[in-house]
């Protein structure tokens, strides 16, 4: 009798053990389906957040803020196109700047144009951002900042056109002021009174001011393009920039 009691007890504790092992495994396959789920939604989360981000991105890579860039026409840098031109164009740049030399001789003639045809009008900010380099940045902001004060607007932007077709590299050697005034004076400046004027220091805190105007718009490096009053950017090279801006203008 004791016999058949313990047996049966042995049998009821094994149909515990296996109900038992049964609800565990249900736990945890539910756990696991649970788990799943809340992955699948993270993932998904986390593609939605990185395009957001994307779009973000390429919308405002510049740091510049949306709508506080003054649109052309500024006393600081030279004009092409009318003011009635439909698109408006800031280019905030370096004469150093090795995307902001690719971004001109990708764009700069086509910009021309549209600016001649009055479908855009776009203005060249220069400023000194690669001054940890050397004092080129400096010193070719300068002069083109005094060519554009004394000489015009048409003489400034040919002189701008010179210094990037003539662009050293940021590694150096660089050209020294003597082999600037050439430059200028090829594209029409009075060279004797830009060397007065150079030697007397003229526009450096002016120069300067630009650069910190700029810089509190959040203008924070160059290249840095604004079109009809949003930062302009793009994911491919300086090339890929101009032409993608052309494209917008045309």
């Amino acid at each position: 009798m004791n016999t058949n009691l313990s047996n049966k007890e042995k049998q009821r504790r094994h149909r515990e053990r296996v109900a038992a092992a049964r609800r565990e495994r249900e736990r945890r396959e539910r756990r696991r389906r649970v788990l799943t789920v809340v992955g699948v939604v993270t993932a998904v989360a986390l593609v939605v957040v990185a395009s957001l981000l994307y779009a973000s991105t390429r919308d405002d890579d510049s740091g510049a803020e949306a709508g506080s860039i003054p649109p052309p026409g500024s006393d600081y840098g030279v004009t092409l196109g009318p003011a009635s031109a439909p698109h408006k164009v800031v280019v905030y740049e370096d004469f150093l700047c090795q995307d902001c030399g690719e971004f001109e001789k990708a764009g700069h003639e086509q910009l021309e144009q549209l600016a001649g045809q009055g479908k855009v009008q776009v203005e060249y900010r220069p400023l000194v951002t690669l001054q940890k380099l050397g004092e080129y940045s400096a010193r070719a902001t300068l002069m083109w900042w005094l060519v554009l004060q004394h000489d015009g607007d048409a003489v400034a932007q040919k002189f701008h056109d010179l210094l990037y077709a003539n662009q050293p590299s940021e590694k150096g050697p660089f050209p020294s002021r003597d082999d600037l005034y050439p430059l200028a004076g090829q594209a029409g400046a009075d060279t004797v009174e830009l060397k007065a004027s150079m030697e007397a220091g003229e526009g450096t805190q002016e120069v300067a001011d630009g650069t910190k105007q700029a810089q509190a718009l959040g203008v924070d490096s160059t290249l840095t393009v604004v079109l009809d009053g949003r930062p302009f950017t793009t994911k491919g090279t300086a090339s890929d920039l101009a032409k993608e801006l052309i494209d917008a203008v045309q």
